[in-house]
């Protein structure tokens, strides 16, 4: 397959609407989404009741700014309510396809309705065609991501290795023998990878067939994609969203941004007042899946970005996301997943003979490193300490044991240390 055959085309006819199209067809879904939510949602219908919002009355897309703003880490407590994730959902559990679960911990429920997640848009345009054979590296156990982005390649006529994380010599196997075109992963896990081969001698342009690789769940770097795409002679495309509506934003070949999906309904806006910012300043992304069967409506993500209405060679015509630029509170996204200081204090507070601790995040060679800072006097609890993070939080940190008194007296239970370049 040609480079220009992945570079070129558009999935659907809803990433060209012009913008009169575009204002209507939102104006459509979102006033059913808001009728339909109040009616069979018992959250949204307490939710609208405490602000006095009349779904009847809604009939210009700013009208949406008067449904109050639903905190992520709100999920959390709303879902252990009651039946149906505390009323967020309009149906029973039981007519769901799946059912996933986040950390926090944070249930993900997937309808039965095809393309479900709205990734399909994303991985055409970054270039995955009809006959890939693709190796998908996201996990497939508990956590959405895996089949998340199996349905999209499926979609697509592709064939999917669900590899999963870890493995690398066993990965390479694979990519050798079956001569595997696309990667879908993290970048960080493809440098590894990468790495893997050249020590094994494996060359990466002439061994192997890579093509085409899908990334996210970490912020990607130029540098990194730069190095990654010269290495494999590869088109990498990044893509964001949340286990919680799925896709959001996905670049195009031109890399100028993350064209929105048409799956969603996307606002910026001030991370105090929760209002709608202008076109070009920086605010916290609040996304609305038009998803009837759970209807998150203006649910903020925590991340930090603005909108781009400028033209796209691409020919989409889809408004843009100016990449993700950071993060609103102290919440951080460590090898794909988010990790909250609430989590860390959890497993910290099972040991009486830690004093303070710190979590600290760095990113040296564009993989995330993770180190966790604890203030005590001969621990002897390591391997306890760092199983029982890893079974909370996912990730196993580096422990480092320091005097008490070591930290300074004001610290943020999360340390971000990671640079962009």
């Amino acid at each position: 397959m040609t480079r220009k055959d992945r570079t070129e085309g558009i999935y659907s006819r809803l990433e060209v609407l012009d913008e009169s199209e575009r204002k209507q067809f939102y104006r459509i879904h979102l006033k059913e989404l808001l009728q339909y939510a109040y009616r069979y949602s018992e959250e949204v219908k307490k939710r609208f009741d405490r602000a006095q919002f009349d779904v009847n009355k809604f009939d210009e897309l700013s009208d949406i700014k008067h449904v109050p703003i639903l905190k992520k880490k709100e999920l959390i407590f709303l879902q252990s309510m009651g039946p149906r994730l505390g009323g967020l959902l309009t149906k029973d559990l039981g007519k769901m396809r799946r059912i996933f679960m986040s950390p926090g911990p944070i249930f993900d429920p997937e309808d039965r309705k095809p393309d479900y997640w709205g990734w399909t848009e994303g991985f055409y345009a970054a270039g995955f065609r009809a006959g890939d054979i693709v190796q998908n590296c996201f996990n497939y156990h508990l956590n959405p991501a895996g089949l998340m982005f199996e349905e999209p390649l499926r979609n697509l006529e592709c064939a999917v290795i669900p590899a999963g994380p870890g493995n690398t010599n066993t990965q390479l196997d694979i990519m050798k023998k079956i001569r595997v075109t696309g990667y879908v992963g993290t970048a960080s896990y493809l440098s590894h990878i990468a790495q893997k081969a050249e020590d094994m001698g494996i060359n990466l342009r002439k061994d192997l067939t890579l093509e085409v690789a899908f990334v996210t769940a970490e912020k990607l770097s130029e540098k990194i994609r730069n190095t990654l795409e010269k290495k494999f002679d590869l088109i990498m495309r990044q893509g964001y969203g949340t286990a919680d509506v799925g896709c959001i934003g996905y670049e195009c070949y031109h890399k100028n941004g993350l064209h929105i999906s048409s799956k969603v309904f996307v606002e910026i806006c001030h991370p105090d007042t929760g209002i709608p910012l202008k076109d070009g300043e920086v605010g916290e992304v609040v996304v609305t899946g038009l998803n009837k069967t759970y209807p998150l409506i203006r649910l903020a993500t925590g991340d930090l970005s603005y909108i781009d209405r400028s033209p796209c060679p691409c020919g989409r015509t889809s408004p843009r996301l100016g990449g993700i630029i950071g993060r609103v509170d102290t919440t951080a996204r460590i090898k794909g997943l988010f990790v909250y200081p609430h989590q860390i204090e959890q497993v910290v507070s099972r040991f009486e003979e830690i004093k303070r601790w710190q979590l600290e995040v760095t990113n040296e060679g564009g993989i995330d490193e993770v180190k966790l800072y604890v203030e005590t006097v001969e621990f002897t609890r390591k391997d306890e300490l760092l199983h029982m993070f890893r079974e909370k939080i996912k990730i196993r940190p580096n422990l480092e044991i320091i005097p008490p008194g070591t930290l300074p007296p004001d610290i943020k239970a999360i340390n971000d240390k990671r640079k962009w370049e």
